[in-house]
């Protein structure tokens, strides 16, 4: 993957120092309207995504985008408006329509900015910006080759849904009145590709992607295509198979939607709106002893970093899951005075979670986790959103392969696993050590020891 990148040749149509006089001029106006307190963010993105279907060019996207969104707080109450205009009159207009929807709301006790003992004071270099001036010529190039290299792996890879090449840039600039002031430039880039492979009634897609900060650091069209097409050749010749209970592997890419279930669970809003299935759990099990769960908002080039969160509030390194017990919940501001505590720096989300278990050998890839699960389910695609995070009751359609006393046997497709998100989750017995990371999330792939499968 050959790029060409420099912080000088962003691509962005204004300066950090331009957002930050838009910003200043928005608190200073919300000030003078009388806002309690008041917060304000400025942000451009701009980007390039191409793709291409069967050897022709389909489609050449540009997006450019700008906004300007302002916080006030008249007491305890809140208004919130935004604009894509960046002059004067505008930006009095939107921050007087912040302050008359404030006026209007009804009042909540808890709302305001973040406490200033809790703001982010220091702003570590994350290495987050990796400009990629690749021209549209250049990435339909690449799509191009990575779709070849899924079509010509094999000739029963028949037809493909197209292949495409993204590249992605913003920058923003925060502030507001309890003293924080922040923000960086971040970059995004992905290569992506979904073969068909067989004819008539066995037909199979699959696909797959490289994401990555850098262009530097994605896999080449070449390797993408081909495990694409792999992935979609080993489904060929898929059949059902009798219900039953059996433990399940979840590939990794699919097992980060666990990890996910879990944060989902314990976040403040689901906690204090009391519509989660882990309420009260603080201190308690909710895995198994043998699994951990980091959180690191400081990884270089991490999907997940950031040196503070949406409010400004600092973020730190911690242990969510120690030997199975919950430490801590994921916290804004809002939902921690809700619940009586402190903000954990996740307003906007969680930051490079790492699931882990401590029985993990460096040996332990694919081969390994599929003789630990012996008999029974290997899953490679999930579908529907069957998931109940009050009751943790979860169904979903899937598909994969039968496995027999640690081999694969035969592929299989529309079967619905079931279980509750609380019993998966204390049934994990192993995790992989072939991590992957899906966004700011990292798992190998998770053997969870038994689940209802229902099939023919």
């Amino acid at each position: 993957m050959t790029t060409s990148s420099s912080r000088a040749d962003s691509g962005f149509a204004y300066s950090r120092s331009f957002f930050e006089n838009l910003v200043d001029t928005a608190l200073a106006h919300a000030k003078k309207l009388g806002a309690t307190d008041a917060g304000a963010e400025a942000s451009e993105g701009c980007g390039l995504s191409v793709s291409v279907r069967k050897g022709e060019l389909e489609n050449v996207e540009r997006n450019r985008d700008k906004s300007l969104g302002i916080t006030v707080y008249v007491g305890h109450r809140r208004g919130n408006a935004s604009t894509s205009d960046f002059s004067e009159a505008a930006i009095a207009q939107t921050v007087q329509a912040a302050y008359d929807i404030a006026r209007f709301t009804a009042e909540d006790p808890v709302s305001g900015l973040p406490d200033e003992e809790d703001i982010a004071k220091e702003h570590p270099e994350l290495d987050l910006f990796h400009p990629w001036s690749v021209t549209s010529e250049q990435a339909a190039k690449l799509a191009l080759e990575c779709e070849e290299a899924a079509l010509s792996t094999d000739k029963r890879i028949t037809n493909s849904e197209g292949a495409g090449v993204s590249a992605q840039q913003s920058h923003f600039f925060s502030a507001h009145t309890h003293g924080f002031r922040g923000g960086y430039a971040s970059s995004r880039h992905s290569i992506s590709v979904a073969p068909i492979a067989g004819k008539g009634d066995d037909m199979q897609r699959d696909s797959w992607y490289s994401s990555m900060r850098s262009a530097d650091e994605l896999a080449s069209p070449q390797a993408v295509g081909r495990y694409a097409a792999e992935r979609a050749l080993s489904r060929l010749k898929s059949r059902k198979i009798k219900t039953t209970e059996c433990p399940v592997l979840f590939e990794s890419p699919l097992a980060v939607g666990l990890l996910g279930g879990l944060v989902q669970a314990v976040s403040g809003g689901a906690l204090y709106r009391k519509s989660s299935f882990l309420l009260d759990s603080l201190g308690k099990p909710v895995l198994p002893r043998h699994v951990d769960v980091a959180e690191d908002p400081h990884v270089l080039r991490g999907k997940g970093s950031s040196p503070f969160d949406d409010e400004g509030v600092v973020t730190r390194a911690r242990k969510v899951v120690d030997a199975g017990r919950l430490e801590g919940y994921f916290l804004s501001t809002y939902s921690a005075r809700k619940l009586g505590m402190k903000t954990t720096g996740n307003a906007g989300g969680s930051h490079n979670l790492i699931l882990s278990s401590r029985l993990t050998k460096h040996t332990d890839d694919l081969d390994a986790m599929l003789a630990k699960l012996g008999t029974g389910l290997l899953v490679i695609e999930l579908m529907g959103q069957g998931v109940n995070y009050v009751t943790g009751d979860y169904s979903r359609g899937a598909s994969g392969f039968w496995v027999e006393k640690g081999r694969i046997a035969f592929p299989v497709h529309e079967i619905t696993i079931a279980g509750n998100l609380k019993d998966m989750l204390m049934g994990i017995e192993a995790i992989g050590a072939d991590a992957y990371t899906f966004g700011a999330k990292t798992t190998g792939s998770v053997l969870v020891n038994r689940m209802k499968v229902a099939g023919s």
